[in-house]
């Protein structure tokens, strides 16, 4: 199951906010040709066969191509430095302090179970 923080689903509820979108979160996944597994997100509208959970109050999709992948995964909004904030994507098969394309991971593991 994907998870979200708290945390990252306030500064999404408030980007969406800011940008006048509607909360609903596409979260993908892939293994690029380095077998790195690399992360996206974006405000999107829900396909056919996506996977949609609830969040913390952000509607999040999941294509089928990465439900899989994304499997245990807990995104994160955290501070990296004083005053430097960044999403990070934590899965259990990466190890800690990673940082692929698209947010980092960490060994946090905190989040709300989505529904």
């Amino acid at each position: 199951m994907f998870r979200l923080t708290k945390a990252a689903a306030d500064q999404i509820l408030s980007t969406a906010e800011v940008q006048g979108d509607e909360p609903t979160l596409r979260i993908a996944a892939k293994i690029d040709d380095d077998g790195e597994l690399v992360y996206g997100m974006g405000f999107d509208e829900e396909r056919e066969q996506d996977l949609a959970l609830d969040c913390e109050g952000v509607k999040v999709l999941i294509s089928p191509r990465s439900q899989q992948l994304l499997s245990g995964t807990t995104l994160d909004f955290v501070e990296l430095r004083p005053g430097e904030f960044q999403f990070v994507f934590d899965h259990p098969n990466s190890a800690p302090g990673c940082a692929p394309a698209g947010g980092g991971c960490s060994s946090c593991g905190r989040g709300g179970t989505c529904k």
